[in-house]
Order: C-alpha cells, then structure tokens, then sequence
C-alpha cells in the first residue's frame, strides 16, 4: 500500500494554548502525517517565538486556506470567532478541528454545525479527553453490570488560576465582549473537558439527551464570567450529570469524573487517563489507558475513512449546558468573607471549595445544597426544557 503524503494544515492561533498545537503538529510531522503549512495571526509571529523556520502567515484566515492548498486547519482563537472561522474554512472545502468550547451559544454552534455539514467538511470538536481509551473501557465495565444500575454521574474540577490568567486577552472571564457573547467561565471552558466527558459518560451527547440543566454560577476574582460554579444537567434518561468547578481551589488537584453505581463506582481522572473501579465485595481496581489524538484522529479520517470521535453532534449536550450558562442571570460576587488572596502567588482562593467541589461529584448536590454560607439553600426547580434561543 503506498503511503498517504501527509496533510496540508494551517494553524489559525498559535499563542496561548495554540503554542500546544504548534507542538502537537511537528509531532504529527514528524511521523509524516501532516505538513504545516500556514499560521494565521492577526501578529505575525517571529522565528524566535516559533522557534524555527516559520510556515506562510497571514492575518487572511481564507486567503491564507486558499494560497497555502491547505486540507484541513487547527483553529485556536477567542472563543467569539470559532463559528465565522469555521466557516470560512468550511466554504474553502478545508475540514478542521475546532478548539472547545466550539461556540459561546447554542444558535452559533448550530450556525457552525450546519454550515460545516451543508459544505461536506469534517469537523472535529477539540475535547481532547473524549479520544482517551478509557472511555470505551468505562462503558464496557458499565455494560457488563460491574458497578450495578448507573445512579448518576459526578464530575469535580479543583484548579488555580492567578490573576493574571484573566488579563491574558481581552476576552479573558468576560461573559460578553463588544456586544457578542464570551461565555468564559469555569464550567465552560478551562473545566469543560469535566462537563463533557461528565455528559458522555453519562450517555448525554447529543443535544436532545439533556432535558434540564441547572446552575449556580459565582466568583471570588474581579471578572464578569464564573470561576467558582455547580451545574446540575437532568438526561433523557433521568439520571443526573454534576459538575462543580473552582479557579480558586487551596490545594488544586487533578479534575475527575466519578460514575456512580448501585453497587460500586467508577472515577476517571481524564488528563491522566487513570481509571479506579471500586465495588462492593472486591478490591479496587486501578487501570490506565492511551488516547488517540484528535488531529491524528481527523487525519485518519482523511486518509482512511475512520470514524471521527468528536464531531459536533457529540457535543451538542455540552452546548446545551453552555446555552444554559448563558442564560442564567450573570455570576454572583462572592463576598469578601468567602475568599482570601494569597500574595506570594497572586491569587485568590476560597477557603472549604475543595471540599465542596469534592461533595458535589460525590452527592450529585449544587453547592447550595451542600450548606455553603455563601450560597444559602433555596429550593430548585429545573425547567423541563432548556432554550436554544
């Protein structure tokens, strides 16, 4: 069989996180896979930055598509511009993987979604923990009864981020920008992979497997968006999916997501692949997985017809959440007695929120039903049906 030449790519955002991408791609490279072939900043970037001799650049993502021949693109840029970008690559006849959180509402994933499927291109939602090998082994053991009836699925997300985490780009925490939606909170972007692999573990996918979603959305740092929040989605099938996160743990600890059985549980901690199954009458179980790379994943589909993992009907249950998020009234201040600043590491944390995200996977409970003193109990009626509008 003769080799397939590798993949023209171009990179739209290689700063930030895109600085990943730049070296997920000379990994591709350099097993022959892909080719990059441009980069698309709105800044050009140096030699020294990049460090090497630099691809086409253009601030023209189109332009650059159609002068570099390019097959598919790595789109990395402000969380506003996803849906225009993609289409652009789209009407180019360029597949692409598109980082998550794909859109900042629900009407701008379904404008992506359905433009990228009338033009006929691939599209690969960048979750990267939805490639793990642990997912399909999760659901065996579940198919095969080792943890009992499935109760309801946890997910726990305990991180720090300084200040200047929400200075790095004038999007940064912000829920709106010049008018257009941002949506930049905990649950819906840096603890997004908690929510999704929560979801798909979960069986809630699709956007018409959630049928409520609740929230509780606060923040301790001086931003618009939340960094310290709970949601509560309800399935199709009535089991629920919850989620706490913090920007503001005391001891930031690896996120997880915790299936939970009639007769044992299941955690995942996603970033490592790691998977502990403990049950009732046996010893706990500890396994670990591989992952297949999303890019990698879009090339194979390219090149051999293999199915994509992530595209974007798999994450419409994820949009819903964000849509959700959107929606409810704006993150509430914490008080000032609730969170403390931390000067050596210029940060502000929460005291107690590492074991309040803790108790939400654990409980399946919103941090108001945990007896925060900062989120005072009231009672909650999830709606029967969550907006797209």
């Amino acid at each position: 069989m003769t080799t397939p030449p590798p993949v023209p790519v171009v990179l739209a955002g290689a700063r930030g996180h895109g600085r990943w991408h730049v070296e997920n791609i000379r990994r591709l490279a350099d097993r022959g896979l892909v080719r990059l072939v441009g980069i698309c900043e709105l800044t050009p970037l140096t030699e020294a930055e990049y460090g090497g001799e630099l691809p086409a650049q253009s601030a023209d993502f189109g332009a650059l598509l159609q002068s570099t021949g390019a097959r598919a693109a790595v789109v990395c840029t402000p969380i506003p511009t996803h849906t225009d970008l993609a289409l652009t690559a789209a009407r180019n006849g360029v597949h692409l993987l598109l980082e998550k959180p794909p859109a900042p509402s629900y009407a701008e994933f379904r404008r992506m979604a359905d433009g990228v499927a009338e033009a006929g291109v691939a599209c690969q939602i960048g979750f990267q923990s939805l490639g793990s090998h642990a997912l399909p082994a999760i659901r065996e053991l579940i198919a095969e009864g080792a943890i009992g009836e499935v109760r309801g699925v946890g997910g726990a997300g305990a991180w720090a981020r300084d200040e200047a985490y929400f200075r790095r780009a004038p999007w940064a925490g912000r829920r709106r920008l010049n008018g257009a939606d941002v949506i930049d909170g905990a649950l819906t972007n840096p603890l997004a992979h908690a929510v999704a692999t929560g979801l798909a573990l979960g069986g809630a996918t699709r956007a018409e497997d959630v049928t409520a979603v609740e929230t509780e959305l606060w923040h301790a740092n001086a931003i618009e968006a939340d960094d310290t929040s709970c949601v509560r989605v309800t399935t199709a099938d009535g089991r629920p999916v919850t989620v706490a996160a913090t920007l503001c743990a005391e001891h930031p600890g690896e996120p997880y997501v915790l299936v939970h059985g009639s007769r044992g549980r299941i955690t995942f901690w996603y970033k490592q692949d790691r998977v502990l199954l403990q049950r009732a009458d046996h010893g706990p179980r500890e396994y670990e997985y591989g992952r297949t790379d999303l890019l990698e994943n879009l090339v194979a589909h390219l090149t051999t017809g293999a199915d994509l993992l992530v595209p974007p009907a798999a994450t419409g249950a994820f949009m819903r959440v964000v849509e959700a998020v959107r929606g409810a009234p704006d993150p509430a201040p914490l008080p000032p007695t609730a969170w403390r600043s931390l000067p050596a590491e210029r940060r502000r944390v929460v005291p107690g929120v590492d074991a309040l995200v803790a108790a939400a996977a654990d409980t399946l409970s919103l941090y108001s039903e945990l007896g925060a003193d900062w989120a005072p109990y009231q009672p909650h009626a999830p709606r029967k049906e969550v907006s797209t509008r």
